[in-house]
């Protein structure tokens, strides 16, 4: 079951990403794009994150039970590093901006997250972008 579980989160995380970088924003056409806001580089960290726990997933579903040593290692470095880019990146810096962001919102909105971006980026797509569950 939680196998299901992370490629549906790899799905949704990739289609905010997409759905992100399909909006005609000003912000998007100057220096540095969507990769200077720490929203869009932890939607990056967030995907990749879940596209390595899938593939440690089909490893593990691949490797079992085959008796091959060096697929055994292998499997456990993938492991290392998924256990690594929970630890070091995807937990610290999905937790910081999501805190980071819905404190702001809730002491002045427009500090954070001005009205006119509702123009431009959907409500529903903002809940996806700084919602982590």
């Amino acid at each position: 079951m939680t196998k299901v579980l992370r490629v549906a989160i790899l799905l949704s995380y990739c289609s905010i990403l997409c759905n992100y970088k399909a909006i005609e924003m000003p912000s998007h056409q100057t220096y540095g794009g969507s990769w200077k806001f720490l929203t869009f580089i932890d939607l990056v960290i967030q995907a990749v994150f879940f596209g390595i726990c899938v593939l440690t997933d089909l490893s593990s579903l691949l490797t079992r039970g085959s008796g091959n040593q060096e697929q055994e290692r292998q499997l456990k470095k993938l492991i290392s590093l998924r256990d690594w880019m929970l630890a070091v990146l995807a937990f610290p810096v999905g937790v910081f901006v999501v805190a980071v962001f819905w404190i702001i919102y809730a002491y002045d909105r427009e500090m954070i997250y001005p009205k006119l971006l509702d123009n431009f980026i959907p409500g529903w797509l903002n809940h996806g972008m700084h919602f982590k569950a």
